[in-house]
């Protein structure tokens, strides 16, 4: 009879192998997923499509144009050969539009303040990261929404820290226990560069805001030449109100932060069927008219100046007229932009991974899944608000933030697509297992080699039997993201030096931080 030992001793063998393998830290270059892989596989759009939407967009610059331009606006813009008619609205020929556009930045890089973070917007390659100013936090405890504070916003940018496959800080949520607009600028700045070493995006509520946050921003690069030379922060500017017109306090804080070396996100979000035309194809198209004038103007104003493309189209549902961020048509919208991005070679942004569900169920995972894996597969180069949005972005929830990590995992693994090389398609292997071998590949070599670089396993999903899945005590995956979230800001440290943060919270009278 055969030996009934030698199968249980070559499975044990071939599982401890398997798991000696995955215990090995993985250079960041071998990674199954990691930032910035290219997309691009998708395109909702043909090329004729393109070319039809960019002349749409170009006759709405010329024909339309913007109303609301402030005096510095009209002048930088019409000293560079736009038009201001009778009408006040400033009009974009399009041999300007053209001429500003061969000035624009490209392949530019987002610093973050550890260089390991650096993103560079080149192609089609992909960053996903989060956003969305949110109002409210979403309470897992009691099942409810509250308000946000600054601890809220420093433990995300803490979780974000330790989440590899979150690549940047853009704020997530409104801290709303500040009355004072200066007092909320600076400490949500504060807040992000305490809890991140990680690209950060944030917004200024007006101008005279930002000379203190810039001082604070200069002494944590060490300097003001350093920070020049790589500036970790930018801005995300709502520099129009939809449709087509300027938003003037936000030109005004786009102009200073220009002054001040910082990147800029252009950012037009107009809501489909409200603030933008209904059809999908005319909302991509104001939305990329209302991009080009904000790439005219920076252009006009500092030749080269770092900014991102940040068409943000939002979808309403039509029957009530709320936002439905969640929504196929969301996703539609966003791929069509990243094909409009690569159509002007811009480093471009947009919105995925928004849940109008109010809590992390299972409609929260279509719709962020969804989202993300087409605006990916489309090669946006940011993608914005990919976790931990929730009720159309009214809500945070740092859970929901865990959870994504793992979601965005598998996301940017469609992304990378399948690798067709010559080893793979030998049959070599297939020969000696199915011939000559055991008739499996469990513990064969190049099973071994590839289980960490081709596949991707999540940090707290449950794939396990639901024999083991009972025998472990049916483990909730909420209880484990809550688990996997308090681990994190229990050993998360400070990301702002001792003696600098000690000076910065004496000079602007900075509030306090808890640790854990």
């Amino acid at each position: 009879m055969p030996d009934q030992d030698m199968k249980p001793r070559r499975r044990s063998g071939g599982r401890a192998a398997r798991t000696a393998a995955r215990s090995r830290p993985l250079d960041a270059a071998v990674r199954p997923v990691r930032p910035g892989m290219p997309g691009g596989q998708y395109k909702p759009l043909s090329d004729h499509d393109v070319l039809r939407l960019n002349d749409a967009a170009l006759d709405a610059l010329e024909q339309i144009g913007f109303a609301k331009a402030t005096p510095s606006a009209a002048r930088i813009l019409t000293d560079a050969g736009a038009v201001q008619g009778d009408d006040g609205r400033i009009r974009f020929p399009r041999a300007l539009v053209e001429d500003m556009l061969a000035k624009a930045a490209r392949n530019i890089t987002l610093f973050g303040r550890d260089p390991g973070h650096d993103m560079t917007l080149s192609g089609t390659n992909t960053h996903y990261g989060t956003a969305g100013a949110a109002v409210h936090m979403v309470d897992l405890e009691s099942n409810s929404y509250r308000e946000p504070n600054l601890q809220d916003l420093y433990d995300a940018a803490r979780l974000v820290q330790a989440l590899d496959n979150v690549h940047f800080f853009q704020r997530p949520v409104v801290c709303r226990e500040f009355t004072d607009n200066a007092e909320l600028d600076l400490h949500t700045l504060y807040g992000a560069c305490a809890g991140t070493t990680k690209h950060i995006g944030t917004s200024f509520t007006e101008a005279a805001n930002i000379p203190a946050c810039i001082e604070m921003l200069h002494q944590i690069a060490g300097g003001e030449a350093a920070w020049r030379e790589r500036p970790f922060v930018s801005n995300s500017n709502c520099f129009v109100v939809p449709p087509m017109t300027f938003a003037e306090e936000s030109c005004e804080v786009m102009e200073a932060c220009i002054r001040a070396g910082m990147p800029v996100l252009l950012l037009s979000a107009g809501q489909a069927g409200a603030t933008a035309p209904a059809p999908i194809a005319t909302a991509v198209v104001q939305a990329v008219a209302e991009c080009l004038a904000g790439v005219v103007y920076v252009n006009a104003m500092a030749p080269g100046h770092p900014a991102v493309f940040g068409t943000w189209p939002f979808v309403s549902d039509l029957r009530t007229g709320a936002m439905s961020g969640g929504s196929g048509e969301q996703a539609l919208l966003t791929a069509s932009c990243a094909q409009m991005h690569q159509h002007y070679g811009l480093p471009g942004g947009a919105a995925a991974g928004i849940a109008d569900a109010k809590l992390p169920n299972m409609q929260a995972g279509w719709e962020q899944a969804i989202s993300n894996v087409m605006a990916g597969l489309s090669g946006l180069n940011m993608i914005y608000e990919s976790v931990g949005m929730h009720a159309s972005l009214m809500g945070f929830c740092l859970e929901s933030l865990v959870l994504g990590n793992d979601m965005l995992g598998q996301v940017q693994r469609c992304v990378r697509g399948v690798d067709v090389a010559d080893e793979f398609i030998s049959l070599d292997v297939m020969k000696s297992v199915i011939l000559d071998g055991p008739g499996h590949y469990l513990g064969h070599d190049q099973t071994l080699k590839l289980m960490q670089t081709e596949y991707i396993y999540p940090d707290i999903a449950d794939r396990s039997s639901p024999k083991e899945w009972e025998e472990r005590g049916k483990p909730d995956l909420i209880d484990k993201a809550r688990a996997r979230k308090q681990d994190i800001l229990d050993r998360g440290p400070h990301q702002i030096d001792p003696e600098i943060d000690r000076r910065l919270r004496s000079k602007f009278n900075l509030r306090p931080l808890r640790q854990a």
